[in-house]
């Protein structure tokens, strides 16, 4: 990778750390921007990590967040400013939970639940974490962008500076050169080193786990959300934080899709540190639909 890569990278983190910096406007009232990308709407991602910054905001520091369930209610302007409305639903000893609610141009575009809980000692048991090559020596960013292999808009998609690196393990999945099962395995972490604050690598992580899920539910059909032939959108989006991170360190996003049926598909991942660790899970649902004309 060269210098100036590396610096767009390093770029494209500050510039996500500025748009997780959310203003307050009032006690549960704040404001989060958009970055300058271009996009004709915002990434589903950005919404869940500012709404949870959100949420985070009015809670004590020693309680971290351990899950948040969400759904997409209309595409969010890039052009406007979201407003991020908390309603604090419960203050419990041990469990606070928040409502927030997403808007734009006085409608409501996204709604989401989050629970915090005081760190506590308990029973332990996890999957091991599926035995796939590492980081090291996967091609990613522009280095996989420059593989002739690729279709051009899934080149371009790589080539883009980014905030989060992706290291795909299965990338040959993005040629459709055949049929494949529905499961797939990404290197991800954020391209700098962030601050020392949980709440933001919980908002980090919370935007990467939206941008490769949905793809996962097309894999059996040869397609990919890249595809001008289909409509694809999230639908919702539950994660759950198991254990404290680091989401500026390697981690492995482990995805599958059980299910696809009525224009809309079903994946749930599972990510782990580089130790081996279960970190967090993922679900969602989302809108796969072929497009007829």
């Amino acid at each position: 990778m060269s210098d100036a890569d590396t610096d767009a990278m390093t770029e494209a983190v500050a510039e996500l750390i500025a748009i997780l910096d959310l203003e307050r406007l009032e006690v549960d009232l704040f404001r989060g921007q958009n970055p300058k990308t271009g996009w004709r709407r915002v990434f589903g991602g950005q919404v869940v990590s500012q709404a949870l910054v959100a949420a985070a905001r009015t809670v004590p520091a020693d309680r971290p967040a351990h899950s948040l369930h969400a759904y997409f209610l209309l595409p969010g302007d890039p052009r406007v400013p979201i407003v991020y409305e908390v309603e604090r639903l419960r203050d419990g000893q041990s469990f606070t939970t928040r409502r927030v609610k997403a808007i734009q141009n006085g409608r409501a575009i996204f709604a989401t639940t989050v629970s915090f809980q005081i760190r506590e000692e308990g029973f332990t048991h996890q999957p091991a974490m599926p035995d796939v090559a590492g980081p090291d020596g996967l091609p990613g960013g522009p280095e996989l962008a420059a593989n002739a292999q690729l279709p051009d808009t899934i080149a371009a998609y790589f080539a883009r500076p980014r905030p989060i690196l992706l290291r795909p393990v299965d990338w040959e999945r993005y040629r459709n050169d055949g049929p494949r099962a529905p499961v797939f395995n990404v290197w991800l972490k954020a391209a700098a080193d962030l601050p020392d604050d949980e709440a933001l690598h919980q908002a980090v992580m919370a935007y990467a786990s939206d941008m490769t899920l949905l793809d996962v539910s097309l894999i059996p059909h040869r397609r990919s959300v890249f595809d001008p032939q289909v409509q694809a959108a999230s639908l919702d989006h539950a994660l759950w934080f198991h254990r404290p991170f680091r989401a500026d360190s390697w981690m492995l996003y482990a995805q599958d899709s059980p299910a696809a049926t009525g224009a809309r598909g079903f994946a749930r991942g599972q990510i782990f540190d580089r130790a081996g660790n279960l970190i967090a899970s993922v679900a969602q649902e989302g809108l796969i639909r072929p497009r007829l004309d």
